[in-house]
Formats: C-alpha cells, structure tokens, sequence
C-alpha cells in the first residue's frame, strides 16, 4: 500500500481545516451534521454482523467497532469541554489516550450500547449548541497537549468534521469490503 492510498483510509475526507473566524452560518451547518451523526451511524452499521464490524477501516486501524464507541467516548468528553468553557474562563482540559481507551473491554461491547449513548448525548449537545449566543461561542478552553486555546465555534467546526470523518471510514471500509 502506498503512503497516498494510507493517507486516504485515514483522512477520508481530508485532514481537518479549521476556519479562525466565527461564522454563524457554518456553524448552523455543522450543529445540523452533529445532530444528524447518530442516525447516520446507525444506518451505516445496524446490519452488520460481529465479523463486519470487526473489519478495520485501514491496516493497524480500529475496527468499525472501536470507532462507533471511540465516537461516543468522544463525544462525551466534547460535551464535557462545552460545559466547562461555558461555566469557568478558559479552563484547561482533560486529555485522554483514545487509543488507549480504545482497546478497554467496553470497546468490544455490542455497538448499540454506544448508538444509544450517542443519540441522547448528542440530543443534549445539540439543544445546547443551538442554545449558544455569539459572545458564548467565543468562550474558550485550552488544551494543553496542543498547546491552543479553542473557541467553542471552532469546536462546533473540529466535532462536524470529527463526526463525518469517522462515519467516512466506516462508509468507506463497507464499499472496500462489499457490505
């Protein structure tokens, strides 16, 4: 396989492109994708069988499975970020190792647990992106490992993308494999 071929099963859609400035419009569009993941998740996985969904979207990748949980461990943690920029001044987060949390017995769960994690979640994130004003979309969080302060817009922008990103390579896995 060649370095391009590699860089395509990862970045399906292309690396994240982060836009420094707020734009309400973009991130009307990028609630409406975050809102519309857990029903696109599940369409593109409800009938696979345990083998399918543990395919891995590329080699030493996750496994369709790993992903649809790695979206809910993250995700979560994305709400948590929201909450706490909104509650204290730029607060610095929580990393966490998500190839590490990736390979903790709950990944290996039946991937509805975290479908149905998934939909109440981002009924919650969704109410309360929609619920925020300009001045709270420019509150901000740090995070450390990176080094950068993010606006909670560029968050809406970095989680649409995350969303779509990962429900591509699991799109992308069943056409390569003929699901």
């Amino acid at each position: 396989m060649t370095d391009q071929e590699l860089e395509i099963l990862k970045y399906p859609i292309g690396n994240f492109k982060n836009s420094e400035t707020l734009n309400l419009e973009l991130v009307q569009s990028c609630i409406s994708d975050i809102e519309a993941l857990p029903a696109n998740l599940k369409k593109q996985v409800q009938l696979l069988n345990d083998a399918q969904l543990d395919i891995p979207y590329r080699p030493d990748g996750w496994t369709i499975r790993q992903v649809v949980h790695h979206l809910a461990d993250s995700h979560m943690n994305s709400l948590i970020r929201f909450k706490l920029a909104l509650t204290e001044d730029n607060p610095v987060i929580k990393p966490y190792l998500e190839d590490k949390w990736a390979e903790l017995a709950d990944s290996k769960l039946p991937v509805n647990i975290s479908l149905q994690l998934l939909e109440g979640l981002h009924v919650r994130m969704v109410t309360l992106l929609k619920s925020l004003s300009p001045e709270e979309l420019n509150r901000t969080y740090t995070h450390p490992e990176k080094q950068k302060q993010w606006h909670l817009y560029e968050v809406i922008y970095l989680y649409a993308w995350h969303g779509n990103h990962h429900l591509a390579h699991i799109t992308s896995t069943k056409k390569r494999e003929g699901l």
